[in-house]
């Protein structure tokens, strides 16, 4: 279920309620309009719709390119973490993704954005969609099933139009959900990710309607005897968690063990029902952790998770990009199911429903790898158990090869090839051993290089630390992955986690300290960009511009809003300047500056020399503390194309229904873009719908993504839709369809303005 699927389900049942009540009526003398105050989620959620518009900072796009926000995330320091893809005239950048950090007040407190060339690409592929699929199929020995081959643009130095093509099986006898990037010129692999994550192995060992919740008795043979959250549905008990979507444990390829009573396990370490008892109690207990420690809903910060098996005859672990399962040691002995593993397998969900998603390459990688080291240790400390004490060695209960921990948090080069410090090779190195210098930095963090009853931890550059303990450094790692994106490395990481301290802990200076100490301590040397003291914060402002785009003829103007605002501190003079016009323009401010706060009015004036085409200009304010930018795109065409098409036939806008409306245009030449074009209509929640334009030659542009609640009717909306190279004459088709249930409306008339 999705946000909005939530979100509207409590919406009818609290409808459902009202209608069972008879309201006594209110005299109209004593009728009194109350006004509710926005929801501090709802306030920073637009404020950050509207720095993406506007492609302030790092949020820079191109003509034909969009931001649409995919997830809002609340995190410590009163932020919201705002998760965006980019799309590239319709289609779905992968490795184009943003995010945006704003806070209840309206206040946008920090961008970031994936790495990626300015893209132009020709979005009709040259191989088929057929042939994508078979060359995908050949990257696995063993084919389970292929999707349907999706057209997005890879992003990158380079970025390329490709097919999507997700191959699950198996390579190499180990489990592969390989998501591969085929060439839509060429045919060729541009690049494969593989959403399994297996533990490390050294090559030589390679809810239904009518459930109740009930505390169900666990055996287990890492913690002893437990308590697990379980369904009794009609005196059948099943290792279903009623109350954890999707969390569950089966035998691998079958469904949750059941029976009929709810004692589980024997405490055998060969006993698969004993391995789903730690493994139920080890999600579980992550689950309680990442609420009452970190603040987040769930595995996938959506009230979710992903259901768990055990049985797996081989010594390994893994997550597959939808679940979990577990193997046993190569002793054949135990079950890989102790607390750590299960919460790193679990991790890697974490981290994959993180903005940003699970990217590629090793350091990437190895990121992934540690932040499942990194959760398995939370989870471990908060259990707190007996049988179980908590530490930072990885997988030390299972033995998994008779080798000990897979890997040591405090100091990673105990086990040969994993290095403590970062270096320039860390991009090169297997993911496993990649985990090394991040693991490194959470122990420092939390731990210090000396702690009492625990491990040394010796610093690369001969320092000494005093850790903050495992619940801040959890904070601080937890907020900091919020800005992660698919470009995710060591820098960007020290970047983060430094504003996470600054914003989670603005009293104190130790754990902002702390953590870049500890940064400091394993090589990671400055970001671009990131706070370099804890106090004085200083002051900060931000830029934007309304509209963020717009179209003239030749020797005509347009007119822009400049507006400002005080992000920190104190009001600052801010200079604004204007970047990337087109021949012939000119770009002026009323007034050329002005106090963070108040906005100014920039007017681009265009020659009768200045040629059709769009152009992306770049705001800039300048202040004491720094610049920020914004970005607005011009198109200049001649206008003498420019005519306007309407459609007013009715259609009914229903339950999942999809409307496809057509208007047949006469005009010559190309469509100046952005396109207008107007909708008018009645829908109960008009955020339920998705709205694309269809050109004639096929392509298909974005209007309207689906929107978040609360609900407004449809009325009549105007939008701006970027195009390239479109020939206006032809047949234009606009596209509606209703993403939820419980919706009624009609889609009246629409016009577009070519």
């Amino acid at each position: 279920m999705t946000v909005q699927q939530g979100l509207r389900t409590g919406l009818a049942a609290v409808a459902g309620l009202a209608l069972s009540f008879t309201l006594p009526v209110t005299p109209a003398s004593a009728t009194t309009a109350t006004i509710q105050p926005a929801s501090a989620d709802s306030v920073a959620a637009s404020a950050a719709d509207r720095a993406a518009a506007a492609g302030v900072d790092h949020l820079r796009k191109g003509a034909d390119e969009g931001f649409q926000r995919v997830g809002l995330t609340p995190g410590g320091g009163g932020l919201f973490y705002a998760a965006y893809e980019r799309t590239y005239r319709g289609l779905p950048v992968v490795g184009g993704d943003a995010v945006v950090v704003a806070d209840g007040a309206g206040r946008v407190r920090g961008t970031s954005a994936a790495e990626t060339a300015a893209i132009s690409v020709d979005t009709k592929a040259k191989v088929s969609a057929a042939k994508a699929a078979e060359v995908a199929r050949g990257q696995l020995s063993k084919v389970d099933s292929v999707t349907a081959p999706k057209l997005v643009v890879l992003a990158g130095n380079s970025p390329k139009l490709a097919y999507e093509v997700v191959v699950a099986g198996t390579k190499a006898a180990a489990p592969s959900n390989l998501h591969v990037f085929v060439d839509g010129a060429t045919g060729a692999i541009l690049q494969t990710r593989d959403d399994v994550k297996q533990s490390n192995i050294p090559a030589a060992a390679q809810t239904t309607s009518g459930d109740v919740s009930v505390l169900g008795a666990g055996n287990s043979y890492y913690v002893g005897n437990v308590t697990i959250d379980t369904t009794n549905s009609g005196g059948t008990y099943t290792m279903r968690d009623p109350q954890r979507t999707n969390i569950s444990c089966a035998r691998q390829n079958g469904s949750p063990y059941s029976g009929p009573d709810d004692n589980w396990g024997n405490g055998s370490g060969t006993d698969l029902e004993t391995a789903c008892v730690d493994a139920l109690f080890g999600v579980q207990t992550e689950w309680k952790m990442l609420s009452e420690w970190l603040g987040r809903n769930g595995i996938n910060g959506n009230g979710g998770g992903f259901p768990a098996y055990v049985g797996l005859n081989q010594a390994n672990a893994y997550w597959n990009g939808s679940s979990t399962t577990y193997g046993r040691s190569s002793d054949s002995q135990r079950q890989a199911t102790p607390i750590d593993v299960v919460a790193h397998e679990y991790g890697h969900a974490i981290f994959q429903t993180t903005p940003g998603g699970a990217g590629s390459g090793n350091e990437n990688g190895g990121l992934n790898e540690s932040t499942g080291d990194i959760f398995g240790a939370l989870t471990e400390h908060y259990a707190n158990n007996a049988k179980d004490r908590p530490d930072y060695d990885v997988g030390e209960g299972v033995n998994l090869v008779g080798q000990g921990p897979i890997r040591y948090m405090n100091q990673p080069s105990r086990i040969s090839g994993n290095p403590n410090c970062y270096s320039s090779s860390i991009p090169n190195t297997e993911v496993h051993a990649a985990a090394g210098p991040q693991n490194h930095w959470f122990y420092l963090l939390a731990e210090g290089t000396a702690p009492v009853g625990k491990p040394a931890s010796p610093t690369c550059n001969n320092t000494s630390i005093t850790g903050i303990g495992i619940q801040k450094a959890g904070k601080i790692f937890y907020n900091g992955l919020l800005k992660k994106t698919s470009s995710w490395n060591h820098k960007a990481a020290r970047k983060a986690t430094l504003e996470a301290a600054l914003a989670l802990y603005p009293g104190s200076c130790t754990e902002f300290n702390t953590t870049k100490a500890a940064w400091e301590g394993i090589s990671v040397t400055a970001a671009t960009g990131e706070p370099t003291s804890c106090t004085p914060q200083g002051n900060d402002f931000s830029v934007g511009v309304t509209p963020a785009s717009g179209s003239v003829k030749a020797g005509e103007s347009a007119t822009v809003t400049v507006n400002t605002a005080t992000v920190n501190g104190a009001a600052q003079s801010v200079a604004l300047s204007a970047s990337g016009l087109p021949a012939g323009a000119t770009a002026t401010f009323n007034p050329a500056s002005v106090q963070s706060g108040a906005s100014s009015t920039l007017t681009i004036a265009t020659s009768a020399s200045t040629p059709d085409g769009t152009s992306t200009i770049t705001v800039t304010g300048t202040a004491a503390s720094g610049t920020h930018t914004a970005q607005y795109t011009l198109t200049v065409g001649t206008g003498g194309n420019v005519r306007t098409f309407s459609n007013d036939t009715d259609y009914p806008l229903n339950d999942y229904a999809t409307v496809n409306s057509t208007i047949s245009s006469t005009a010559t030449g190309n469509a100046v873009s952005p396109v207008k074009v107007t909708v008018t209509g009645t829908h109960t929640c008009s955020e339920d719908l998705r709205i694309s334009l269809k050109a004639p030659d096929g392509s298909t542009y974005s209007v309207k993504a689906t929107g978040s609640l609360p609900c407004t009717d449809l009325g009549t909306r105007n939008y701006s839709v970027p195009v390239t190279n479109e020939v206006a004459a032809g047949t234009w088709t606009l596209v509606v369809y209703d993403a939820y249930a419980q919706d009624t409306g009609t889609l009246s008339s629409w016009s577009i303005t070519l």
